[in-house]
């Protein structure tokens, strides 16, 4: 995938063509489909949503698969061979217009499964398409998430209060949202999994957009969460830099200071507000990376480090072995 197409489709997030076997494409046959909902998901007005695939790669081998279309949020369950009861809540990105499933999801539990960690690919559901509340949508499958996680633990052979969160670019600021906001009420409890606790115990936030109300603001993303012109008070109260507070999770930043399309900024200003709050940070912006680069660095640009460096990071706050 180009800098170009991915810059194309943040600020367009259309034209996705449907691909048959929708549901063999994105989950692989050891894999286990987990529904979010019980039921229907809060805010559905009966739109109708249909979901659609895009491979944006030319290789078979290295599919690049972006989704559209989630009527039906769901975690797709990725097991390590030998576990080690870390769990990571994966949160692909893409402008809250499309989910890009394989750079930043699937590419993302490889490396999280050879390192022992259960990863949970999070296909939530895009606010433009249908949803009243647009605004908490996201955050909404987010916190369910999370706590569906902790609630079958067992299930899932993880370790419940191991929980952390991964997401890139627009899926960065959803993780950012879920470590600053994890106590807010954004749906009402629907079964025994929303007694759990939706903090996550790190969070890893890749190239993230992070303000939704600064002059760096990517405004494909928060127009598509919370619709054309929003409120100035919405924009701020969904600003993650401004809702760090004594409970905020750990967090790490990664960025490259080449990233023309949500700049460092993002970062910088989520750091600033975790030093000022006294919350465990660590920022790491590198020379050259670009943006959307997931993993698929060649290990002579210096952003492709990272990985190493949140490992370090997750094990520092206990949730990985050192």
């Amino acid at each position: 995938m180009t800098g170009m197409n991915r810059r194309a489709a943040l600020i367009a997030a259309a034209g996705l063509a449907v691909m048959p076997g929708l549901a063999s494409a994105q989950a692989g046959a050891t894999d286990e489909v987990i529904d979010l909902w019980p039921g229907t998901p809060p805010g559905d007005t009966g739109a109708t949503i249909v979901r659609r695939i895009d491979d944006q790669s030319k290789d078979a081998a290295r599919p690049d698969r972006w989704v559209t279309g989630i009527d039906r949020p769901v975690l797709i369950v990725r097991r390590p061979a030998r576990a080690n009861g870390a769990a990571m809540l994966v949160v692909p990105g893409g402008g809250y217009g499309f989910l890009s499933y394989d750079n930043e999801g699937t590419s993302q539990a490889n490396w999280l499964n050879a390192r022992g960690i259960t990863a949970f690919i999070l296909l939530y559901r895009l606010p433009g398409e249908g949803w009243t509340r647009r605004e908490d949508v996201p955050l909404q499958d987010a916190q369910r998430a999370m706590r569906i996680i902790r609630a079958r633990a067992v299930h899932f052979g993880v370790d419940a209060s191991r929980v952390g969160v991964l997401g890139f670019s627009a899926g960065g600021h959803l993780a950012g949202s879920l470590a600053t906001r994890h106590g807010e009420t954004v749906y009402h409890p629907v079964d025994a999994a929303d007694r759990q606790n939706a903090r996550p115990d790190v969070a890893g936030l890749v190239y993230p957009v992070v303000s939704l109300d600064a002059p760096f603001t990517h405004g494909g993303s928060r127009d598509n969460l919370l619709g054309a012109n929003a409120p100035e008070a919405m924009c701020r109260a969904r600003s993650v830099e401004r809702r760090v507070d004594p409970a905020t999770s750990p967090v790490f930043l990664v960025h490259a200071s080449d990233d023309g399309l949500v700049p460092p900024a993002n970062s910088i200003s989520l750091f600033q507000a975790m030093e000022a709050a006294r919350r465990p940070v660590a920022l790491h912006i590198f020379e050259d990376g670009g943006h959307g680069f997931g993993v698929r660095l060649p290990r002579t640009m210096q952003a492709a480090a990272w990985p190493g460096l949140f490992a370090t990071f997750a094990a520092r706050h206990g949730l990985v072995p050192a």
